[in-house]
């Protein structure tokens, strides 16, 4: 971790100062908040060594799996009263990762220093959320950490499951395209070339569907170095692309547009976004706090603006109803849901409702997915068996013929 400068007043107004540990500028701006701190300046001190034990670049993040077991780990011992700091060390002695086990040994170190645990979780963006982070914010605060630690395994536990739905969906159908690319890259590089020398002896006149495929082959053995150049050059320009923030928007509009997938990913998105808001509303996290999380949380850049806008709108003292409606994301029955919530001040249960809409709505779409992408991969796969069977097998025929009529 880097260590930081600061400037901040207090609630008095009081100017503060002082330095503090943490991974990003961002890092400090949370502790800072936390403390009902505002902050003024925060810069970064030069030359300063990093103190405690770093985990590499590489090893930052931690798999979802071993989150979930984190959280559920932490709030059978927060439950049993298990002291924190005894927890999260036995936690460590016991876990299998070492990517966990460092973070854990580091969250351990800056509990016995004084730091709070949520403090602790933020110095660990690549591992902990800010969303994660806010919840036990707030179990700290209410002195219900067990319970923070208990809705933060289900949300995560839901999570794994959209994604695995997900993984299921697009393997068959991806491992198609990819056979059908070697296929063809096979098919141009090492098999036409042969049936192009065979007829070249013959000198016969060769049908369109013959010299379709032998233009393609010659084009790829004279070219694929440029087509395999261009191919990474737009892969890692995109890549670059998508580093940008107008490329990162530009991106979450393109994937909610993808043709038969989109709309799964756009209700997915939204149903990661009903679970997140209503999980933090329930935790009571104030809700233009909690819409700044959620942007991020829905991991869209391009919906994240929206909810972001949402957020600034509401502060202007806009209902959440009216603001959900102008942001044109939901169906009409959602925002019937949403407006119930609101009449009713149960907002979060309401939003765990339309959370539940959603996932089952992707879970049927998932399910029927590779049904509906069969037909066109079938299709595709008997247009290009049909061009090679009429390029290769027509002009073998032609020239059988004019064999057997010579004779």
């Amino acid at each position: 971790m880097a260590e930081f400068r600061f400037q901040a007043r207090d609630q008095q107004g009081q100017a503060v100062a002082g330095k503090l540990e943490a991974s990003s500028e961002a890092g400090v701006a949370d502790m800072l908040r936390q403390r009902q701190l505002i902050p003024v300046l925060i810069e970064a001190m030069p030359d300063q060594p990093s103190s405690g034990l770093t985990l590499p670049q590489w090893q930052r993040g931690i798999g979802l799996t071993e989150q979930i077991m984190f959280c559920r780990q932490m709030y059978a011992l927060m439950k049993a009263g298990i002291p924190m700091i005894r927890a999260i060390e036995g936690l460590a002695a016991s876990t299998s990762s070492s990517r966990l086990q460092q973070v854990l040994h580091q969250l351990a170190d800056e509990l016995e220093k004084g730091r709070t645990l949520s403090v602790a979780m933020s110095s660990h963006p690549k591992v902990f959320s800010r969303l994660v982070v806010s919840i036990v914010h707030v179990g700290e605060n209410t002195g219900r950490l067990d319970q923070a630690f208990l809705q933060l395994s289900e949300y995560l536990e839901q999570e794994q499951e959209t994604r695995k739905q997900i993984k299921q969906a697009t393997r068959y159908p991806t491992f198609v395209l990819i056979a059908l690319a070697v296929a063809l890259v096979i098919l141009n590089l090492l098999v036409i070339p042969q049936f192009a020398s065979m007829f070249a002896r013959f000198n016969a006149e060769l049908p369109w569907s013959t010299q379709v495929l032998l233009a393609t082959s010659s084009f790829f053995q004279r070219f694929g170095w440029l087509l395999l150049v261009l191919l990474i050059g737009g892969f890692l320009g995109l890549r670059y692309s998508i580093e940008t923030e107008t490329g990162r928007v530009r991106w979450g509009h393109f994937k909610l547009r993808i043709p038969l997938v989109g709309d799964i990913i756009n209700r997915a998105t939204l149903g990661r976004y009903a679970r997140s808001f209503g999980l933090m509303l329930q935790s009571g996290v104030p809700m233009t706090t909690a819409l700044s999380l959620v942007a991020e949380a829905v991991d869209n850049a391009y919906l994240g603006d929206k909810i972001r806008e949402m957020r600034r709108k509401i502060e202007r003292g806009e209902s959440l109803y009216r603001v959900s409606a102008q942001s044109q994301m939901f169906t009409p029955l959602v925002m019937q849901m949403v407006a119930v919530g609101e009449e009713t001040g149960q907002v979060d249960e309401m939003l765990a409702e339309v959370a539940s809409f959603y996932e089952r709505e992707v879970a049927y779409d998932l399910k029927t997915l590779t049904a509906r992408i069969e037909p066109i991969l079938i299709t595709i796969v008997a247009v290009m068996v049909l061009i090679l069977a009429l390029g290769i097998f027509t002009p073998m025929w032609d020239m059988l013929s004019a064999y057997r009529g010579s004779n």
